[in-house]
């Protein structure tokens, strides 16, 4: 009875997220960067980027595509093909490792991605993205914000588009859930009063937040206007989330950012049991 009870345990599903980047899109340190941040920096940081796996059925979601993705499918997998790739923008830092599923790297064939109407439209009109389409080395799924797509039977994925700088395509952040918890992920967002939605109210029904925590100050960009990089600085997200349900971890720092090493900042290889 015991072994039989055991054996159905281990065969439940079993999802957990893993952290496999946090920095910024450029990464850390940052090419061109002379300051002491970068100078002094011994080992480097990997561009923002978690995954959900189930360590039951080896079933693996990337979420953003980096130019780390080698070695962060490596983390997430142990290097085999990704179930799936969740793109929140086209961004230098979000969209660009897909070009490793290529001919020159991986080959892999039909490695489904999900994005938006606009993201599919950018993938397919500009290579080398078209080329990896019409070579099937990814296959595009399109998804829609607010409606809800079924990965398992106790996975769903959403996406809700934020504001940020829409240059070519939108911008959406994920609402991820399982049987047992729900995490929200926003790399990237202009500010928070400029969205339409309450992140305090998902606050108090999600349990996990991993948020964009790009700067903590404007005087990190000394020469450059900020209002031209719009991020919420990270004092202001933790005073605005004060108090609400849900633990809130900071992710895709810039190489400038003083919160390195806060204890709410996700730290690569971080787990979190779903």
């Amino acid at each position: 009875m015991l072994a039989a009870a055991l054996a159905i345990a281990f065969q439940q599903p079993q999802w957990e997220l893993v952290v496999l980047g946090v920095a910024q899109d450029a990464g850390f340190p940052q090419l061109g960067c002379t300051k002491k941040c970068c100078a002094e920096k011994k080992a480097p940081e990997r561009v923002s980027c978690i995954g959900v796996r189930n360590t039951a059925t080896g079933e693996s979601f990337l979420f953003d595509a980096t130019p780390d993705i080698a070695a962060q499918i490596k983390d997430l997998n142990g290097g085999v093909k990704p179930t799936g790739v969740f793109l929140t923008h086209a961004h230098m830092g979000h969209y660009t490792g897909l070009m490793y599923f290529g001919r020159e790297s991986a080959d892999w064939k039909d490695v489904p991605v999900y994005g938006t109407v606009r993201m599919g439209e950018f993938l397919k009109t500009n290579n080398p993205w078209k080329f990896l389409i019409e070579n099937k080395n990814i296959e595009f799924k399109k998804i829609e914000p607010n409606r809800t797509t079924v990965l398992a039977d106790d996975l769903t994925v959403q996406c809700f588009t934020v504001p940020h700088r829409d240059e070519f395509t939108d911008t959406v952040g994920f609402h991820i859930a399982t049987a047992n918890k729900s995490v929200i992920f926003i790399p990237d967002i202009d500010r928070w009063e400029k969205w339409d939605t309450s992140i305090k109210g998902l606050a108090d029904i999600a349990d996990i937040l991993i948020v964009d925590g790009t700067f903590s100050s404007p005087e990190e960009v000394p020469g450059r206007d900020i209002t031209q990089i719009p991020h919420p600085m990270i004092a202001a997200t933790r005073e605005l989330l004060k108090g609400t349900k849900a633990q809130l971890w900071f992710i895709h720092l810039n190489h400038t950012n003083p919160a390195w090493g806060d204890k709410d900042v996700v730290k690569q290889g971080q787990v979190f049991k779903l």
